[in-house]
């Protein structure tokens, strides 16, 4: 796509775009819901220590696959970037926040992709559902266990690979704002 196309194309509103030097136009959904969201689990992280390895929205290299930059990944503590980038090789967990857009690609391909690579656990938030779906047991279809809880249920504790718990606040998740009346 040209620079003229691009700055004379209308995205939909709500959308963050950018644009990639492989020539890649990325569309990420911007809500108050998967900000606050994506926030909530980063304070409880910090249970974690403050220098734990914790990145949200940024790139990790997959292999022969489309590179993700998941909502929130927890990293091994010993993690080191390979160029630019960590591997999937030292993720313990990723976590994606459902949007009204994405939702098919986190329940779905997400969990079959995650599961694929060996990603201990991938844990599904969706406020719109209110609730958490907890995937463990990686195998090469996606997962062999997948839990269920709702919002406002208590403290869920994640066990991570390396001995360390993530604990998310099911009672801190922000809900979303109730749809307008539109009568």
């Amino acid at each position: 796509m040209s620079v003229d196309a691009i700055t004379h194309t209308e995205f939909p509103a709500g959308y963050v775009v950018f644009f990639g030097a492989d020539g890649k136009i990325i569309m990420t959904p911007q809500s108050e819901e998967h900000s606050s969201t994506i926030r909530s689990m980063q304070i409880d992280s910090l249970a974690l220590g403050r220098h734990a390895k914790v990145t949200s929205d940024v790139y990790i290299d997959f292999p022969a696959d489309e590179n993700s930059a998941p909502d929130l990944a927890i990293l091994r503590e010993d993690a080191r970037k390979e160029g630019k980038r960590y591997s999937f090789e030292d993720v313990l967990l990723v976590s994606e926040v459902v949007s009204t857009s994405s939702a098919r690609k986190d329940y779905d391909d997400c969990t079959a992709k995650y599961g694929r690579y060996g990603i201990p656990v991938y844990l599904v938030v969706d406020p719109y559902a209110r609730e958490v779906v907890l995937h463990t047991e990686p195998t090469s279809s996606g997962y062999g266990t997948a839990h269920t809880r709702a919002y406002g249920t208590g403290k869920l504790p994640i066990p991570l690979a390396d001995g360390r718990t993530f604990t998310l606040d099911l009672d801190e998740l922000p809900l979303p704002d109730p749809e307008p009346d539109t009568h």
